[in-house]
């Protein structure tokens, strides 16, 4: 092979690498800032509501746990059973603004990508 066949290219300009955060959300540019943070706190006040729940249980021998993983295990069933129970996701949506009933919301709401949007 010839030198002058092929030829070394950066893949990008440094100056545009460096300003590339590879953990930024692409959501950040298209949801409400405000709202993310009302949700986050939301998300946050739930985990500790479960935390101090399983830890209250547990203080009144309601609760057996035999390991920080079998905490653990728990802790996250809680979550996942609230989140997806209609109080659950009701309790998010009351979080950021918005009044919907437990009877109106939808578990299962639809995913619509747009051609190409999975990769």
């Amino acid at each position: 092979m010839k030198t002058a066949d092929f030829q070394l290219v950066p893949a990008l300009r440094r100056e545009v690498a460096s300003e590339v955060d590879p953990g930024a959300s692409p959501f950040k540019i298209v949801i409400d800032p405000q709202m993310r943070l009302q949700l986050r706190r939301a998300l946050i006040e739930l985990i500790d509501n479960h935390d101090e729940a399983l830890a209250a249980h547990y203080s009144d021998g309601k609760l057996a746990l035999e390991s920080y993983k079998e905490y653990i295990e728990v802790f996250a069933r809680s979550l996942k059973e609230t989140m997806e129970s209609k109080e659950g996701v009701s309790h998010l949506l009351r979080a950021v603004g918005f009044n919907v009933p437990p009877e109106e919301v939808n578990l299962r709401p639809e995913l619509r990508w747009k051609p190409g949007g999975l990769a």
